[in-house]
């Protein structure tokens, strides 16, 4: 009596006992029998459709492969039909849908029956008659079900969340403007949609390294090397958010902002750096003493004067302008193009004291192509140097007209949060076109005109010592 087999597992194949091979051989095809029957009677789900148990006999009366020949074919490529083929390379048996050209890969002979295998198929067959691509509908499928990513936080939202943390408990009201003003000027534009994680020591070289423009639009060197002080204060910011990230896991790492040991060795200490001399500027926290002082000053210097600070306008565009240029209705200077350092024209949107120094000079005015700020010389404009002139008489002979469009621009990066752009055209500065194109749709001279009048308002109000001498006028709105 020949032993018995002690157990049998159809999915493994596992035959426990002794036989001869014939036996096990046997065992093994009834196995595959089964599976295949058991294959036919469920339905087969793929790409989003069912073929029925019952379609899948009618399928296999017209094929030519049986669950032995494609489990014993050694033949590479093997047809069963409706484009439904067997390929057998070293690496096992698996199946193909061949259409218009293409392959599309059904499985593994292993996991996907014969029954099954022609069910795939069928709906291949199904949807290319229907001139959709199956390749194409896997694809789609497989993108709509995976599990999403895990969205990674930028450091420009990691910025604003550690500043919301953290205002609450700054005692100086400077800094809290300060502090998202210097993020969206100098550090959003390099990495404010990388990932907080990304953020690494060429992001901060980048960042400090950046070039700096000054009042005429030219390149006067980097941010370390011309702005020390802001730059610093860039760094310690960047620090914080990066510590202020890792503490919450959205980073690991160094932080490639601190200074000792790291940032120390690459830049040159900001003891040893000196601000590139360009026009001499005053503090905009000084500019309401400065502005008491040119009060008592009534020449037609110290209104062209005036009236460049308050319009943030080049010498040149001031003492040329003519009153045909004015449009005091509609509180706009037009500045024709060949006037205009990029030749292009350009408005300028005249607050209200802007507007009153032009009504001071109306007395002098006699025809509408008269200069506006006439000189000694009948016909002739007011001197290049007389406004210069005019700061040595008032014992300010450290700073030059220019230096106020300087002025103008740090107090608006620090004390307001009309965007950079903005700013740019309001002082004749060059942008992109797209830019550009995109404020003018937007009405942008109303905006400035806004600007324009938080900066007069700024000059005219007293700095409260507590904010320590930095009065906040406004949003842009």
């Amino acid at each position: 009596m020949k032993p018995a087999f002690v157990g049998m597992y159809v999915g493994t194949q596992t035959v426990q006992g002794s036989a001869d091979a014939s036996e096990i051989e046997a065992l093994r095809a009834e196995n595959e029998r089964l599976k295949e029957q058991l294959a036919r009677t469920r339905d087969v789900e793929f790409l989003g459709d069912v073929v029925p148990a019952d379609l899948l006999s009618e399928l296999a009366a017209s094929r030519k492969l049986t669950a032995r020949s494609a489990k014993t074919t050694t033949k590479p490529m093997t047809g069963d039909g409706g484009g439904l083929w067997l390929q057998v390379t070293p690496g096992g048996r698996s199946w193909l849908f061949r259409f218009n050209g293409r392959e599309m890969g059904l499985g593994s002979l292993k996991d996907v029956p014969l029954a099954e295998a022609r069910g795939r198929a069928f709906i291949c067959r199904r949807l290319v008659r229907a001139g959709v691509d199956p390749i194409e509908r896997r694809n789609e499928l497989a993108a709509a079900t995976a599990p999403s990513p895990k969205k990674r936080t930028t450091f420009k939202h990691a910025a604003q969340r550690y500043f919301d943390s953290k205002k609450a408990g700054w005692r100086s009201d400077k800094h809290s403007i300060q502090f998202p003003n210097t993020m969206r000027d100098y550090v959003h534009p390099t990495i404010g949609e990388w990932p907080v994680g990304d953020v690494d020591t060429d992001a901060l070289l980048k960042i400090l390294e950046q070039e700096v423009r000054g009042p005429d639009g030219k390149v006067i060197g980097t941010l370390w090397r011309t702005k020390p002080e802001t730059a610093a204060r860039v760094r310690a910011r960047i620090e914080q958010v990066l510590d202020w990230a890792t503490a919450l896991k959205m980073r690991q790492g160094e932080n490639p902002a601190r200074w000792r040991g790291h940032l120390d060795a690459i830049l040159p200490a900001r003891s040893k750096v000196r601000a590139v001399k360009h026009h001499a500027a005053l503090p905009f926290a000084d500019m309401f003493e400065f502005w008491e002082l040119l009060k008592t000053r009534t020449s037609v210097s110290a209104e062209a004067l005036r009236f460049t600070i308050l319009t943030a306008a080049r010498t040149g565009e001031v003492i040329g302008a003519r009153w045909r240029e004015v449009d005091l209705g509609a509180k706009t200077w037009t500045v024709p193009a060949e006037r205009m350092k990029a030749h292009r024209q350009h408005r300028v949107a005249l607050s209200d004291a802007a507007v009153e120094v032009l009504e001071r000079m109306k007395p002098l005015k006699k025809a509408d192509d008269d200069f506006i700020f006439p000189g000694a010389k009948p016909g002739e404009p007011l001197s290049q140097m007389a406004m210069t002139m005019l700061l040595r008489k008032m014992g300010r002979g450290d700073l030059t007209t220019h230096g106020f469009r300087s002025t103008f621009r740090d107090w608006a990066a620090e004390c307001t949060n009309f965007p950079g752009d903005m700013v740019e055209m309001a002082l004749a500065h060059t942008i992109s076109n797209r830019v550009e194109a995109a404020y003018r749709r937007l009405d942008q001279l109303d905006r400035r005109r806004r600007l324009m009048g938080d900066w007069a308002a700024h000059i005219k109000t007293k700095p409260v010592p507590k904010a320590d001498n930095v009065t906040h006028i406004g949003a842009a709105r």
